[in-house]
């Protein structure tokens, strides 16, 4: 058996990279802002105590220094230093003051005062030699500053001052400075969590709904408190979940919906099936020739009004989808296209069209299928012989209204408020054909397109449809 082929280097490079980041999105968001508050503050104290310890070390330090340089300056002014014995030299002042001092010969001698001498070596030999203007410097074996200045012929006064006493001090301040900054980073954090927690509750609270949502399919918004972002954007998935809900509301009516009008074809279609198949059986009572035709029709019958009902359902749920609209089309175009259409329909109506050019941005093919919806039920209600008026015109600045009378009875006052409703017939309109669905495709294609559509009556006595549409006058073209 063949083994399998390794793994790209760069897949297994990525690896690594992505567990860290799959460890680190594992944390909680909580902690996530106490560790960054704590980082924070961390590196601030951490930049300061430097800063501050930097300072308080150079200024000690210096201050060292030019304690040496005055004191040896006037040690060397004074007349008692050039004694060879140093004996009229105050050595319990200079031991007083941490201080220790010595005379220097070009030859390697020193002569000492009173007390410990300080150290001495190269660079002070070469100040009494007078190869070297001065010396200071600090000798690591003693922990000493040690100062070398001339002091007269083949002489240099050497004198120290022990740097114990500033050490002690820096390491005061360093402990200092870290007690306060790691008492500044507990603070920090605890300030962090303390913050992170009422700021992130919309957040848990946000966590829990779509738990809940996932876990049971409940629906039902989130409190809101505060106007904050995430109050913000608790009312943004507020307005998702009642988008949401009133979409699996319109859902289950209309599978409801189609459900219900399927049944009733279906079983009369089924039953006439088994009716057909009985009277092939031997032994069974044959139907006559015209019942047979009649079935056959009646099945024939019930066979379009399926495939008309399931077409204007594919229709429906096509014109719920979030459809980008961006071509430019023109109205009269659309509607002369759809009284063609109605015209092959119904042969027996008149349709006298009125056009006024207009266009506006949107579906063509959506639009053609909702005027021709809107002509075909005109057609229907419409007695043999009569005319279905088509007229556009513009209703405003900015709309348009195209307006389809017929010349049938109307719609009750009663009946006027569910026109527009998925499956709605009225009692007069169920025994002539039609599912119901194609007034509701005319009101989902006019609100798609930032339209609406209302019903009234029509001055020639019978219904008034409606449809209003956005867009501009375009125009006017020659209409074939």
């Amino acid at each position: 058996m063949t083994a399998p082929a390794p793994p790209p280097p760069d897949l297994i490079e990525a690896q690594p990279t992505e567990g860290k980041s799959g460890r680190w999105q594992r944390v909680s968001l909580r902690s996530r802002v106490t560790l960054l508050a704590a980082i924070c503050v961390a590196g601030t104290v951490a930049l300061v105590s430097i800063g501050a310890f930097v300072t308080v070390r150079e200024s000690l330090y210096e201050q060292v220094d030019q304690n040496l340089q005055e004191r040896a300056s006037q040690a060397v002014s004074g007349p008692q230093v050039l004694e060879p014995n140093l004996r009229s030299v105050p050595a319990a002042f200079y031991a007083a003051a941490n201080l220790r001092i010595c005379l220097v010969s070009a030859d390697g001698k020193a002569v000492t005062g009173p007390g410990e001498a300080p150290p001495w070596g190269r660079p002070e030999l070469a100040v009494a030699r007078g190869e070297s203007p001065s010396s200071l410097r600090t000798d690591e074996s003693t922990n000493n500053r040690v100062i070398a200045l001339p002091a007269g012929d083949d002489m240099a006064l050497v004198m120290s001052q022990s740097l114990a006493p500033t050490k002690a001090t820096l390491a005061q301040l360093s402990v200092v400075l870290v007690v306060i900054g790691g008492a500044g980073i507990l603070l920090a954090a605890a300030a962090g969590t303390a913050v992170a927690r009422p700021a992130l509750r919309p957040v848990q609270r946000l966590t829990a709904a779509t738990e809940r949502v996932a876990r049971t399919g409940d629906l039902r918004p989130i409190p809101v408190s505060g106007d904050d972002e995430l109050a913000r954007l608790t009312t943004s998935f507020n307005k998702m979940l009642g988008a949401l809900a009133e979409s699996q509301e319109q859902q289950r009516r209309l599978v409801a919906d189609a459900g219900h009008e399927l049944r009733t074809p279906l079983t009369s279609l089924r039953t006439n099936l088994e009716l057909l198949i009985a009277s092939d059986k031997p032994d069974t009572p044959r139907l006559s020739d015209e019942d047979r035709a009649e079935m056959l029709d009646d099945v024939q019958a019930q066979l379009t009004e399926l495939s008309a009902l399931v077409g204007d359902l594919v229709e429906l749920a096509r014109e719920d989808a979030p459809n980008a609209v961006h071509e430019s089309v023109e109205l009269v175009d659309i509607v002369e296209r759809a009284s063609s259409r109605a015209r092959r329909r119904a042969s027996e109506i008149e349709f006298d069209v009125r056009l006024r050019p207009w266009t506006l941005l949107g579906d063509a093919t959506a639009l053609e299928r909702a005027v021709l919806n809107l002509l075909d039920n005109a057609a229907k209600w419409s007695p043999s012989g009569g005319t279905v008026r088509v007229e556009s015109r513009q209703h405003d600045a900015g709309f348009a209204v195209l307006e389809v009378a017929d010349s049938g009875p109307g719609i009750p006052e009663e009946d006027r408020p569910h026109v527009f409703e998925r499956f709605y017939r009225s009692t007069e309109a169920r025994p002539l054909r039609g599912s119901g669905l194609g007034l509701a495709i005319v009101k989902q294609v006019a609100e798609r397109h930032g339209g609406s559509v209302r019903v009234g009556d029509a001055p020639e006595g019978g219904t008034l449809l409606s449809m209003y549409l956005p867009g501009r006058p375009s125009a006017p073209a020659e209409s074939g």
